[in-house]
């Protein structure tokens, strides 16, 4: 019996308890985290703990949702999360973030194919929408090779080591997937 969560190179699963020592080590890579999102205050560990546990515990619920990576040998390489979902338009937004020893192995493309494979034809989205910084050259291959296309871009969005830099839009919809990917 096959599971729509399996992919060619990883899994999708929900966030473990015993997950806490991947987050609370992402969290003390600034450099991933400015290309994530944003570095943030540094947190202690109980306070991290705290965080995983609720994520732990949160069902999907209006389609928000945060996954964890894990190789098909259970190996931990990153965090995939759902935001920005608008059921009645039938879009929605993510982000991720692939472990700086595991990047370059094509773990976040196949996240992606499970992910919009299961939006798209369980959940019944038709479009999903990525942000992507303009400093974040990989992120911008990525999101290019996988098929998205350029939508816009929001100058002086983001504010990082001193500098304003512009967000880019990229945009995917169903049948483009299909026609790349299945």
């Amino acid at each position: 019996m096959g599971n729509i969560f399996h992919g060619e190179r990883v899994r999708l699963r929900g966030v473990e308890e015993s997950d806490f020592e991947h987050y609370f080590a992402w969290e003390q890579d600034t450099d991933g985290s400015r290309m994530d999102y944003e570095i943030w205050f540094p947190t202690s560990t109980t306070s991290r703990r705290e965080w995983v546990q609720s994520q732990a515990r949160v069902t999907g619920e209006g389609d928000i949702f945060r996954f964890t990576i894990a190789t098909l040998d259970d190996v931990v390489v990153g965090s995939l999360n759902t935001h920005t979902v608008n059921r009645r338009n039938g879009t929605f937004s993510y982000g991720f973030f692939i472990d700086a020893n595991h990047r370059r192995k094509g773990y976040a493309s196949d996240a992606l194919r499970i992910l919009f494979r299961y939006f798209f034809h369980e959940r019944g989205y038709q479009k999903v929408n990525a942000e992507v910084f303009a400093f974040n050259e990989p992120s911008m291959r990525m999101h290019e090779h996988f098929g998205f296309t350029l939508e816009g871009r929001l100058r002086r969005m983001i504010f990082t080591q001193g500098q304003h830099h512009d967000a880019l839009i990229y945009g995917m919809t169903r049948e483009e997937f299909e026609t790349k990917h299945l």
